[in-house]
């Protein structure tokens, strides 16, 4: 296996939370100054994106799985069916009890019918995600030339959709916003991709655009509240870089 595939499954398992926290630790730290652990990382988290809820994680109450069970007794006992009349499954023997013995309650035996169906359910919307998600033609690191650091990944797809992540916080100026902006030609003047709402990373649609080519130019610059007035780049460039073919 390669050192670039060996990367990308590193980051892959950390966008899970599947490696352990040393190696966590380790490409966390190993992105801010490495442009390629960058780029991977942030590669990963965008191909999940969809599964995350954005949520600030909590820990459960103590007396959670409590109350789950009195719940899931007061289900089972709602649906009305009588005892015994449907072969049940035996926890403490894992076996199937034929209708008319004792066995353990029936709605334990539907909860994990229901917990099995659910996690099929999520495995099946994590690989439809991973499997439909376009891959991109074009990836450029931005790199800010005052403190050499990536602080942006863009991705550009063939039919001109620009996914951008921003790599750490961004400390943006009061009243303004992040522009991102690419030049399709060398020769030609910056477009406008559109804007960081929020100042956090997205994806930007362009139309009447060429599909996005190697050594493309992507930056992203500080602009007044509603964008450039002039339709160019006009504020203070935060991180620019030049598009790469993905292997």
């Amino acid at each position: 296996m390669s050192d670039h595939q060996s990367l990308m499954d590193l980051a892959m398992e950390v966008a899970l939370g599947l490696a352990d926290e040393a190696e966590a630790a380790e490409l966390e730290a190993r992105a801010l100054q490495d442009p390629e652990a960058a780029a991977a990382l942030s590669h990963a988290r965008m191909r999940l994106a969809e599964l995350d809820d954005t949520a600030t994680p909590e820990t459960l109450p103590a007396d959670m799985w409590d109350r789950v069970t009195l719940r899931l007794d007061e289900r089972g006992s709602a649906v009305g069916v009588p005892p015994g009349t449907v072969p049940e499954f035996d926890a403490e023997t894992d076996t199937i009890l034929p209708a008319n013995e004792p066995h353990a309650p029936r709605s334990w035996f539907m909860a994990a019918c229901t917990g099995l169906a659910a996690s099929v359910m999520l495995a099946l919307a994590l690989g439809w995600v991973v499997m439909t998600r376009p891959d991109p033609t074009v990836i450029a690191v931005l790199i800010n030339d005052t403190t050499g650091e990536a602080v942006a990944l863009v991705e550009g797809t063939e039919a001109n959709l620009t996914r951008v992540t921003l790599l750490g916080q961004t400390a943006v100026p009061e009243g303004q916003v992040m522009q991102v902006w690419t030049k399709p030609e060398d020769d030609g003047p910056p477009v406008s991709l559109g804007l960081l709402a929020e100042n956090r990373g997205t994806a930007l649609a362009a139309d009447g655009l060429p599909p996005p080519g190697p050594e493309q130019l992507y930056e992203i610059t500080f602009e007044q509240s509603g964008g450039s007035p002039t339709g160019l780049p006009t504020g203070p460039i935060h991180g620019k870089g030049f598009a790469k073919e993905p292997l």
